[in-house]
C-alpha cells in the first residue's frame, strides 16, 4: 500500500485530488495535512472522512517539527505538494504571507521529506515529492504562442513569484541532492469545491445574490481553463510516470476571456434558474495591479511522455461546475461568511 502526504488537501484542487485518487486507487493511502486556513474546507471531504485508509492532520507546512513528526510515525511513499496561498489580490495587499507559505513552507517539506527518504548517496527507491504549481511563473503572454517547460521564469505578481521561487527552490533539491521529484505547471482550474474569490465560483455566487459582477480592466484578460479533474488525472500520471526531476506543464487549449467566462454564467443562469439576472448585473472596476494579459500552455510534453490530455470541453465543463454550485447552495452559504464577506467588500465595494 503507497502513502500519499496530500499538504493543502482541504483547499480546492487538493480535495478534488483526494477523492479523484480514491476513485482510481483502491490500494493507497492518504494523509491530508492542512492549515486549515479561511480556503481549507473539511467539508469538501465529507465523503471520504470515515475511510479507514484516510487520515486528516492539521499543521502547518512551516512547522518542521510536526512535518518531522509525521514522517517518522508514517511511512511516507508520495507528497504531493498543493498547500499555498494562492490568489493574486491578497498577495498585492499581503505578499510576507506568500513568502513564508509558499517558499518558506516548501523549503520545510523538502526538508522534511529529504531528511526521511535519503539512504546513503541516495534515497529510498519508490519515493517522490511532486510540486504544484502555476503557469503564472512564466509572466505574461502576447497575442500569439503558448508557454512551454523551457519558457524563462518571468512572474509579475508577489503570488506568482512567490511560487516561482518555490519551483527553483525543488529544482534546486535535485540539482544538488538528485530528489526523486517532479514540477508541474498548470492552467486556471475550474469546478467543484472552489473558494469563491476566485472569478467562477464569485460569478456564480453573485448571480445568485443578484450581486454585483465585478469585472478587473476591460475583461479581455485571457485564461486557459482546466477542468480540475483533468488535472488531478495529470498530476497522478506524473507521479506514477514523470521522469525525474522534469517540470510538466499541464493545459486544456480552452482559452477564454474573463467576460466570456462571466457572460456564459449569466447566460446559463438567466435561462436556467432567474431570468431576471442578466447583463446589467456587469461592473467594470480599476484594473489589477500587474494584471497579466495573457496566458495560454502548449501540454505537447506530457501527452506525447505519459499519454495525458484533457478530457473535459469547457463548454462541458462550466455546465458541470455550475451545476455544482447550484446543487450545493449549504456549501456556499458555509464558506461565504466571515472571512469571505469581508473580502468581498474590501476588494469590490
Amino acid at each position: 500500500m503507497k502513502t500519499y502526504l496530500v499538504t493543502g488537501g482541504a483547499g480546492f484542487i487538493g480535495s478534488n485530488f483526494i477523492h479523484y485518487m480514491f476513485k482510481k486507487h483502491e490500494n493507497i493511502k492518504i494523509i491530508n495535512y492542512d492549515k486549515l486556513t479561511y480556503a481549507g474546507n473539511l467539508e469538501n471531504l465529507k465523503s471520504v472522512e470515515n475511510n479507514s485508509n484516510y487520515l486528516f492532520i492539521q499543521g502547518d507546512i512551516c512547522d518542521k517539527d510536526k512535518l518531522q513528526q509525521v514522517f517518522e510515525k508514517h511511512d511516507i511513499d508520495y507528497v504531493v505538494n498543493f498547500a499555498a496561498e494562492s490568489h493574486v489580490d491578497r498577495s498585492i495587499r499581503e505578499p510576507e504571507t506568500f513568502v513564508k507559505t509558499n517558499v518558506l513552507g516548501t523549503v520545510t517539506l523538502l526538508n522534511a521529506a529529504k531528511n526521511d527518504w535519503i539512504l546513503g548517496d541516495g534515497f529510498k527507491s519508490g519515493k517522490k515529492y511532486l510540486q504544484v504549481s502555476t503557469d503564472e511563473v512564466y509572466g505574461s503572454l502576447g497575442k500569439d504562442g503558448y508557454f512551454t517547460e523551457k519558457t524563462p521564469l518571468d512572474s509579475h505578481s508577489p503570488y506568482s513569484s512567490s511560487k516561482a521561487s518555490a519551483d527553483l527552490m525543488v529544482k534546486a533539491y535535485y540539482d544538488t541532492y538528485k530528489m526523486p521529484l517532479n514540477i508541474t505547471r498548470c492552467s486556471n482550474n475550474y469546478g467543484a469545491y472552489q473558494f469563491p474569490e476566485k472569478l467562477i465560483p464569485l460569478i456564480i455566487n453573485n448571480c445568485l445574490n443578484k450581486r454585483e459582477l465585478p469585472i478587473y480592466g476591460d475583461g479581455l484578460n485571457i485564461r486557459d481553463w482546466l477542468y480540475v479533474e483533468d488535472h488531478c488525472k495529470a498530476i497522478d500520471m506524473v507521479m506514477e510516470n514523470g521522469k525525474v526531476g522534469q517540470v510538466y506543464n499541464i493545459g486544456g487549449h480552452n482559452e477564454r476571456t474573463n467576460i466570456h467566462i462571466v457572460k456564459t454564467i449569466i447566460s446559463y443562469i438567466h435561462d436556467n434558474v432567474d431570468s431576471s439576472v442578466d447583463e446589467s448585473l456587469i461592473r467594470y472596476v480599476e484594473d489589477r495591479k500587474g494584471h497579466d494579459r495573457r496566458y495560454g500552455i502548449d501540454p505537447e510534453k506530457i501527452k506525447t511522455e505519459l499519454g495525458w490530455y484533457p478530457e473535459t470541453r469547457f463548454e462541458d465543463g462550466i455546465i458541470k461546475t455550475i451545476k455544482w454550485y447550484l446543487d450545493n447552495k449549504d456549501w456556499m452559504e458555509n464558506v461565504t461568511s466571515g472571512d469571505y464577506q469581508n473580502y468581498y467588500k474590501k476588494m469590490y465595494l
